[in-house]
Order: structure tokens, then sequence, then C-alpha cells
């Protein structure tokens, strides 16, 4: 039976950030959702330094959301990952999310959190707390006010917490998640 992988998004998520690990998970074999506040096709975007003191930002590809937070069973998943971009800063605040979340770090499933996912975290405090993981630099006073220990590495693994600094670590940070996911098993 195939792994199956949740990743959570939302309009302005960043490109290479949902591509990148939704694309080497079909690649893995697993089946993989992608899931947002509706199914639609999830406008990205893409986040590039070129020398300001923060990133710019273009509108990326269009993907595909399946499925809906408010349907989703987080039970039937054995791993999340949540990518950055400015979707973190919405979809956050969506009633359903933090059940989701919640669910992967009751059940000591593999999450994947890079950049500004950090965010979608700070929902579920109580988890985070005492936690150790890095995510883009100006994430880090959100962190720290959820009580997690922000560490200034751009890869870092705290249990089933794999954190990625930036879309440049994504290599690292999707190596680790599927080296967990593929030692873990499913709850059913």
């Amino acid at each position: 039976m195939a792994k199956r992988i949740l990743i959570l998004a939302g309009d302005a998520v960043e490109a290479l950030e949902i591509y990148y690990p939704y694309f080497r998970c079909l690649e893995e074999g697993y089946e993989t959702t992608i899931v947002a506040s509706s199914a639609k096709k999830v406008q990205t975007v893409v986040h590039d330094f070129i020398g300001w003191e923060t990133y710019t930002e273009k509108e990326g590809y269009l993907i595909e959301a399946t499925a809906t937070f408010e349907d989703v069973n987080p039970i039937k998943y054995d791993g999340l990952i949540i990518p950055g971009g400015r979707a973190p800063e919405h979809i956050r605040l969506n009633k359903h999310v933090p059940k989701i979340v919640s669910h992967f770090f009751e059940a000591n499933k593999p999450i994947a959190a890079v950049c500004h996912a950090s965010l979608v975290l700070t929902t579920v405090k109580e988890h985070l707390k005492g936690r150790e993981m890095t995510a883009y630099i100006a994430c880090k006073p959100e962190v720290e006010a959820a009580g997690g220990s922000y560490v200034e590495k751009p890869l870092h693994t705290d249990g089933n917490l794999v954190s990625g600094h930036a879309w440049p670590d994504l290599p690292g940070l999707m190596k680790e998640f599927i080296k967990q996911v593929n030692q873990a098993s499913v709850e059913v």
C-alpha cells in the first residue's frame, strides 16, 4: 500500500516549496494530496533575492488543490508538508488547519515545514513549545513567541519535525522527510 502525504496550500504558496515536494513525493510513489480552503487551482508565487533587504514576489504557476481542509481526515495520511510563501499567513486562520497539524504531532508522524510554514505551527503552540526548528529568519519572532527555539541553520530535525530555512534547502529537507515517512507505519 502506498504511503499517503498531505500538503497544505493556499493562494500565494511559494512555487518551489510546493512543486518540489509534490513531485518528489510522486517520484517516491506516494499518494499525494494538495489541500486548501477550497478545491481549486491555487496561485503560486515565486520569491527571489535580487539585492533588496527582503525578497521579491512574482506570480508563479497554478497547482490543483483537490481537497478542502474541512473534508480532509489526517488519520489517513503518513506525513504532512507545509510549504511557505504567503499562504501560511492566511491558511493558519482556517479553523480546520490547527486540528490537521495537531494530529501529525500527536501521532508522531513526519512533518516537513519550510520557510514561512512556521506561521502555521504558531497555531499549535502546545506542540511547538520546547521544540527546535528553523524557518525563514523573519519568522524567528513568531517561532519564539509560540514557545519554540529558533535554530539558525538551513536545516534542522527535531524528532518528527523536519524544518528548512527556504527553498534552496528543499533537497535536504525532503531527503530527511522521505526517510522518516518510509520508516513510519500508517495509522488506520
